[in-house]
């Protein structure tokens, strides 16, 4: 019986390891002069889904959806809004040259007591690729194919992970040959 595909990890206390690693990426990025709102909802995304495809956990279990510029958790916004209102952060807006950014200043420390150190050890990993790169490139980067699996606003799994779009190579080609001869497969 084929698994249905997974969009979230309610188990994981998803909504309370957001709020922290919105803190701790934004305190961490506080001296990248590209950081801002859209690189947080992209290094989230890169660390939950690098952590899926190297230990088939991602670091918050959050949904992910598919937005125009990219894939984002689902509940970032009014969790980010809801911080903001009890004091946890401040968004500030930036100029980065002929474009606005919104900054996430976090107003104290993050809990990290809810992460491994092999979680935070991808997040920081994460935060070393996009270090120094615009929003744009950043975005683009998120543009693979686990973005183009679902439409505008609808839910993403964490399975998309193992999808690629690269071309086939000939060993791709012969080794699938040679395991539907070895499993019976029926070939096209």
């Amino acid at each position: 019986m084929a698994k249905s595909p997974t969009f979230s990890f309610p188990e994981m206390n998803g909504d309370a390891k957001l709020r922290e690693l919105i803190l701790y990426i934004s305190a961490r990025c506080e001296s990248d002069p590209r950081f801002g709102a859209t690189k947080l909802n992209k290094i989230l995304l890169f660390a939950d889904f690098t952590s899926y495809f190297r230990r088939r956990r991602p670091v918050t279990g959050v949904e992910y959806m598919r937005l125009p510029n990219g894939p984002a958790p689902r509940r970032l916004k009014p969790i980010t809004a809801e911080m903001e209102s009890v004091g946890e952060l401040v968004m500030r807006t930036v100029q980065d040259g002929k474009f606005e950014q919104k900054r996430v200043v976090p107003l104290r420390p993050p809990n990290l007591s809810l992460f491994s150190a092999e979680d935070i050890a991808i997040v920081d990993e994460m935060i070393h690729r996009c270090w120094g790169r615009t929003a744009k490139a950043v975005s683009e980067l998120s543009h693979g194919i686990a973005w183009k699996v679902a439409g505008d606003r609808e839910a993403i799994p964490y399975e998309a992970v193992f999808l690629s779009d690269e071309p086939l190579t000939e060993y791709d080609i012969t080794r699938t040959h040679e395991l539907a001869k070895q499993f019976g497969w029926r070939t096209v």
